[in-house]
């Protein structure tokens, strides 16, 4: 069946069953490959999407479940002001070292700056639990998030 989805801000048309993973949906029908596969079984995070602006873990989520939502990948998160903020602080603290998880960290990143502006300690513990990074780079990434909380938002990105 054929599932319209609007990705980034455009629509695209996806003919896969409605059971199919929206992760699978992005990566291997719409060649989105900045979202990552982990787990499978939405526990470490790297598969974190936006949909209507909360974070979803895409390797769980049926496309047939997502209906108008507007999804938002890593390839477009630069284009909110939260997520503009986060990758910049990532980029100023160096926080990635392999980099395999950090599309899912930015991502539920931008999603607490989003909701919450100025994040306190059990804020970040409690957004980014289940985000999981095998390199360890927890205390980059907690710093990256309170110096994003402190960026203006319409700060570009040096590129």
């Amino acid at each position: 069946m054929a599932y319209d989805l609007s990705v980034n801000g455009e629509r695209h048309s996806a003919d896969v069953d409605g059971d199919t993973p929206l992760l699978w949906v992005i990566r291997d029908v719409l060649g989105m490959t900045g979202t990552k596969y982990g787990c499978g079984v939405a526990q470490c995070g790297a598969c974190t999407v936006h949909i209507d602006g909360q974070p979803a873990r895409s390797c769980v989520t049926p496309v047939e479940s997502v209906g108008g939502s507007a999804i938002t990948t890593i390839e477009a998160i630069h284009n909110t002001p939260s997520g503009l903020k986060v990758q910049k602080a990532w980029q100023d603290l160096d926080v990635v070292q392999c980099g395999y998880c950090q599309s899912g960290q930015i991502m539920s990143a931008a999603a607490l700056l989003s909701e919450t502006p100025d994040p306190t300690d059990a804020d970040i513990d409690a957004a980014m639990s289940g985000n999981i990074c095998r390199c360890g780079t927890y205390v980059r990434i907690r710093a990256a998030i309170k110096h994003a909380a402190t960026l203006d938002g319409s700060a570009k990105q040096e590129g």
